[in-house]
């Protein structure tokens, strides 16, 4: 209750301060599940999730001509704090970049809405080999999270005041940049207000856009270089530097998506670390090898954001010295393009729910 009664202060403040006319806040409560990834996660279950949401976010008309495309987005900043019930995994303290897309007419003050956030978090309570060796979900303090959120909302219930109500999906892990990293995936419901900033409850005039309907493109080249650190899956063997070379194809097939076929160079040297720790482990069956590089060839899409673009690739190592987390991996990139060929990318690379590297790097599109 202390917290409720925190997070209603905060608002109310926010609120008192704020100056747009075409934004507005939401503070949501929610309760949930943690998801059983592994075995190893039962002993982590020891309670439902609870915490909190705080979010501002700004409306979109038209002013720009992408974003009649997807019926008037809002962009904005998300603050999230979740206590997992567990003395093992402790709490999380969040902050996101997110938007909210529309699924119903922009006019009506009912809504249907899906947000996508990213952003980075920190765990009160991550692994200690003296002190919370059980805690195999979080290896550091500081990592990453992403949440998904569909939920109905009622604007203007009582005055400025709304009521919005959902599901939600949060996960959190250091994207194995220190193991142990199975991370945490918590489905949730989600109950909250909103409260309009618009102190004159104007009447906003959507902007259609000027763009023609139909777009084409020739097929685009992408190269991209990329880098980070990570430590293999066993813990305390070092983090390590890597890198990822990367060639790629893309055909547009209208405004928001393109489709994509290419390839990926790994080098990790965390994977001669584990190849030569795992050697020592009787019964290891490992092939004799002294070449630890990985190609990998995947399919992908790309959508188009204005000037940032959302990647989802599926591929597969033909090149595969050893077995290692396994030969399928998924990908989901974030792209800021700085001008028509050059962008900015960070991308998360995984095997089904276990995340091996987050990447930063910078490409090309001819």
């Amino acid at each position: 209750m202390r917290k409720i009664l925190y997070l209603l202060l905060i608002t109310s403040y926010s609120i008192s301060y704020s100056q747009s006319n075409s934004s507005y806040f939401q503070a949501d409560y929610f309760y949930g599940n943690i998801l059983r990834q592994n075995p190893d996660a039962s002993i982590l279950l020891q309670g439902h999730p609870t915490g909190i949401f705080m979010s501002y976010n700004k409306r979109t008309f038209g002013e720009e001509s992408w974003q009649e495309h997807y019926n008037y987005p809002d962009f904005g900043y998300s603050l999230g704090y979740q206590d997992y019930k567990s003395d093992i995994l402790g709490k999380l303290y969040s902050a996101y970049g997110h938007y909210n897309f529309y699924f119903t007419n922009r006019t009506s003050q009912n809504q249907l809405i899906f947000r996508a956030g990213i952003g980075l978090a920190y765990n009160t309570n991550p692994y200690d080999k003296e002190t919370n060796n059980k805690n195999t979900a979080f290896g550091s303090s500081l990592n990453s999270s992403t949440y998904f959120k569909l939920y109905f909302q009622r604007e203007k219930l009582i005055d400025n005041l709304g009521l919005n109500a959902g599901l939600t999906f949060i996960h959190a892990s250091n994207s194995n940049i220190k193991s142990p990293n199975s991370g945490t995936n918590v489905w949730a419901i989600t109950l909250g207000l909103n409260y309009d900033l618009d102190a004159n409850k104007s009447i906003q005039t959507y902007i259609p856009s000027s763009e023609i309907k139909h777009f084409t493109e020739p097929v685009k080249y992408n190269f991209a270089v990329r880098s980070g650190i990570n430590e293999s899956e066993i813990i305390g063997s070092g983090v390590k530097p890597f890198f990822v070379f990367s060639a790629y194809a893309d055909k547009r097939l209208n405004r928001k998506s393109a489709i994509q076929f290419g390839t990926d160079l790994y080098i990790s040297p965390i994977l001669k670390d584990y190849y030569e720790l795992s050697l020592t482990i009787p019964h290891a069956n490992l092939k004799e090898t002294s070449d630890f590089s990985r190609v990998g060839i995947f399919i992908g899409h790309e959508l188009f954001i204005n000037k940032i673009s959302i990647e989802t690739q599926i591929g597969y190592y033909i090149k595969y010295p050893f077995k290692y987390v396994g030969r399928v991996y998924e990908t989901l990139g974030l792209k800021r393009y700085l001008n028509d060929k050059w962008y900015a990318t960070i991308r998360l690379k995984a095997h089904a729910a276990d995340a091996e590297t987050v990447e930063f790097g910078v490409g090309i599109r001819l």
